[in-house]
């Protein structure tokens, strides 16, 4: 009576209200904002894939082609290019300031999960599969010291060791490259293909100086590192097809046939 019948406390009372009303919409949206991102990067992620599987595709044909250039009949240049899939699937776990670190995905063997799959996710490299339950995948974090990465610089066929040296988050050292390398500030380093578990060509980090020299012949670049560690949230495991194949070729015992 007193709110309906008094214009003044009965425009205070609708006032607050619709303020209440309003927070609480507000908080309401926020969650389901916050969901939708998940929904969102999820469907991102899928296309990075589906784009990173076409320029692979697109960077073995034109090496095909410029390999077989002479060659009478040219349509097997054009075959699709199937040896690499992608599973996307969503961190649960991350450490990125222990000495040794590790993320868990929440993705396993019943997914298609196997170790030794390489992972990465919209920015580069984020590590290596090495453990597999059935629903639940452990990773080599890159910023774990027992986790080394053959790759090189951009446009160029010198390919030296990444590895974590347990300094900064955001860092890493390209060890082993040949002291005629020639590089600048903010070249970028990408995998060399040397690996089963990463296509060539996947971003990793940009050069950032020149760190210690290991020896006469061979010197240490310090990289800044694409992928944000703090912030992973879905990432894509990389399926290599061919992979029994090449296993079955490499473990091949050469001086057992001589």
């Amino acid at each position: 009576m007193l709110f309906n019948n008094n214009p003044y406390q009965h425009h205070v009372i609708l006032t607050s209200a619709n303020a209440v009303s309003s927070s609480i919409y507000g908080v309401a949206n926020s969650v389901t904002s916050y969901f939708n991102l998940r929904s969102i990067n999820e469907d991102l992620q899928l296309r990075n894939a589906a784009l990173e599987t076409e320029v692979i595709s697109l960077r073995k044909q034109v090496g095909d082609y410029q390999l077989r250039e002479y060659a009478a009949d040219s349509t097997e240049i054009l075959k699709p290019l199937q040896q690499f899939d992608f599973i996307i699937a969503h961190v649960i776990n991350n450490s990125i300031s222990r000495p040794y670190n590790y993320i868990t995905i929440e993705k396993g063997e019943a997914d298609g999960i196997r170790p030794e799959m390489g992972v990465v996710d919209h920015s580069g490299v984020v590590g290596v599969v090495n453990v597999v339950g059935k629903h639940y995948s452990r990773i080599i974090s890159l910023l774990n010291p027992d986790f080394r990465l053959s790759c090189k610089l951009k446009g160029s066929d010198v390919f030296g060791s990444l590895v974590w040296d347990g300094k900064n988050s955001e860092e890493a050292l390209l060890e082993e490259l040949p002291k005629h390398t020639v590089y600048h500030t903010g070249d970028t380093i990408i995998t060399s293909g040397y690996s089963s578990m990463f296509p060539e060509g996947v971003p990793v980090g940009t050069v950032i100086k020149s760190a210690t020299a290991d020896d006469d012949n061979f010197f240490t670049l310090r990289i800044k590192l694409l992928t944000d560690f703090s912030q992973l949230s879905t990432v894509r495991v990389i399926k290599n097809n061919n992979i029994n194949e090449i296993k079955e070729v490499e473990a091949t015992d050469l001086h057992s046939e001589e």
